[in-house]
């Protein structure tokens, strides 16, 4: 009897607890082998999203972070904007007084800067989700004139003509001039006459007059028009069209 007593108190030491999370190991794989397969899941669905949000960014909607001021009060410093790359694809060209993101390269800058490859690929990963700013070769300007215009600055009251009529610039930044330059230019065919809205504050064509390429930016630059803005909540929405300079007479054309 006492041997059977000692036999019952060590198969008592050995059982597990109630309540313990010891247990039997079998039970323990499944559990493991759930959250392995749960982690692996998320992750290919965080690759599979990321690539989705980088085509898309690089095809068809690219979130662009406003850097400076030089196109207020129209877009503000920190603004997220969001550049349609469809607008001109099919046949489509920018017209007066659309607001697009252009690469400088060859116009307002004669040569890129140098940078670190795998610094330079991260920062443009970042800068198409619109989360950095955007390499410093990328701008966004106004329309002003587009292919055979002439553009002047300035008429009698200080006003930037184009192609013979005075355009009532009603985005400029208040108080700005349209123009502390004086010009008087022909914009060759297949290129693009570039100015910001806050005019005392913006590097634009008129600093590049007598560079190689005089200001102008080809058309074939453009990476896309800015539609709408995406950041802050308070400021969604689309942008206004361009006012009287959208309605400027093509060269040769009837007067409005």
């Amino acid at each position: 009897m006492d041997t059977e007593a000692k036999h019952s108190e060590r198969d008592r030491s050995f059982a597990p607890a109630a309540g313990s999370e010891e247990g039997p190991r079998s039970s323990r794989i499944p559990n493991r082998l759930t959250a392995s397969l749960s982690w692996r899941r998320t992750a290919a669905l965080g690759a599979v999203c990321s690539v989705f949000v980088l085509l898309l960014s690089h095809f068809v909607v690219q979130p662009f972070l406003i850097p400076s001021g030089s196109m207020e009060p129209t877009l503000r410093v920190g603004d997220r904007v969001l550049v349609n790359k469809l607008a001109y694809r099919f046949g489509s060209v920018p017209q007066r007084g659309d607001v697009v993101v252009f690469d400088g390269t060859g116009s307002f800058v004669q040569e890129a800067p140098q940078e670190n490859p795998v610094t330079g690929l991260l920062r443009g990963v970042a800068a198409s989700l619109g989360l950095a700013e955007p390499a410093e070769t990328d701008y966004v300007k106004r329309v002003v004139g587009v292919g055979g215009d002439r553009v002047l600055c300035c008429d009698k009251r200080g006003r930037v003509e184009v192609n013979g009529r005075a355009v009532d610039e009603s985005y400029l930044y208040p108080g700005d001039a349209p123009s502390q330059v004086r010009f008087d230019i022909i914009v060759p065919a297949g290129t693009l006459w570039m100015m910001g809205d806050h005019r005392g504050n913006s590097r634009d064509s008129r600093d590049h007059l007598g560079e190689p390429g005089g200001g102008m930016v080809p058309v074939d630059m453009v990476i896309g028009r800015v539609d709408w803005i995406g950041w802050p909540p308070g400021r969604l929405g689309s942008l206004p069209d361009g006012g009287a300079l959208a309605g400027a007479r093509a060269p040769g054309g009837p007067h409005g």
